[in-house]
């Protein structure tokens, strides 16, 4: 080869070396590039001005966020509405061996007198559980209202009524209205052992029930017997447990209270009904009645909850 094409063919090969050279620096450049591309402060910088807009958001707006002084402040804020105007709703609660239907008589008779009426279906299973249902009920109410307990029921609303703002006033129908740390046994054992007690078996999970053939005569004496046969068979035991529980607070020593004393009861004495209504200061209305009045006497357990929701309403 002439010394012109050795000197061609040099400067070629030096061309390619070179390129190759470059294409290498280029390629370690370009490497850590795109991680500096990711950590670039563009991002923050596009997000600070978000902060000014959403401190001076709209009052609107704020129980909307997540966290913050305003939303929980709202969040903190009761749902019961404030006890003001007449009384005109009513939540009756039930006691033991029964289910809510036992006040259907009693809801028909004061929804025609324009009454909002609810009934709770207790669980039965603990004095929380029935209160929690209770409380659920109550905080559904919008104004004041008149929380009314039958039997167990009355241990339930004791509970459950007390520092509840939107309960005017506590109807006790053949109820157990306990004090401050006192149960049902305790109260049960100042009278006389009740028929209806010899009645009752427990099963193997701690359940009371009440013997059918025994519904009629100790629980619902002046009820139709073909209707117990209903509510026998329909009948909601309750936990065992339960009646050794106490009230950790008592609502009628705050509360306006009305008790109806059942002359004819055979489940719980007349004469403890009678100490419990007198002890809290009730207005006390004798009724001849068996312990399930509700049922046996609906017109009239209607009225003396009328009564008393209309002179709460007189008092406002």
């Amino acid at each position: 080869m002439s010394p012109k094409h050795l000197l061609c063919a040099a400067v070629i090969c030096l061309g390619f070396d070179s390129f190759g050279v470059f294409a290498q620096n280029v390629a370690q450049n370009a490497a850590p590039a795109a991680p500096a591309a990711e950590r670039t402060p563009e991002p923050t910088q596009s997000a600070e001005p978000v902060a000014p807009p959403a401190a001076e958001a709209s009052p609107s707006a704020v129980p909307s966020t997540a966290s913050g002084a305003p939303a929980t402040a709202s969040a903190a804020k009761p749902a019961i509405a404030p006890m003001t105007g007449p009384v005109r709703n009513v939540v009756l609660v039930h006691g033991a061996f029964v289910d809510g239907s036992s006040w259907n008589g009693v809801v028909a008779k004061l929804q025609q007198k324009g009454y909002h009426v609810s009934s709770v279906q207790n669980p039965l299973t603990s004095l929380a559980d029935d209160v929690a249902a209770t409380r659920r009920v109550l905080a559904r109410q919008e104004g004041p209202t008149m929380l009314v307990g039958h039997s167990w029921g009355g241990v339930v609303i004791t509970e459950a009524g007390a520092n509840a703002p939107n309960v005017a006033g506590l109807v006790y129908i053949a109820a157990i209205a306990p004090d401050l740390h006192e149960s049902t046994m305790d109260l049960l054992k100042r009278g006389a052992p009740m028929p209806s007690g010899q009645s009752i078996v427990k099963d193997a999970s701690g359940f009371l029930w009440l013997d059918r053939s025994k519904y009629h005569a100790d629980f619902a004496a002046d009820v139709p017997e073909n209707l117990t046969r209903v509510l026998s068979a329909a009948q909601v035991p309750i936990a065992a447990k339960a009646f050794d529980e106490t009230v950790s607070q008592v609502a009628w020593k705050e509360k306006p209270s009305w008790y109806v004393v059942t002359t004819k009861d055979r489940a719980v004495s007349p004469d403890v009904e009678r100490f419990m209504a007198e002890r809290m200061g009730a207005k006390i209305v004798p009724m001849a009645s068996s312990h399930l009045a509700p049922v046996s006497h609906a017109g009239a357990i209607a009225d003396v909850i009328d009564r008393a929701a209309r002179e709460l309403s007189r008092q406002q």
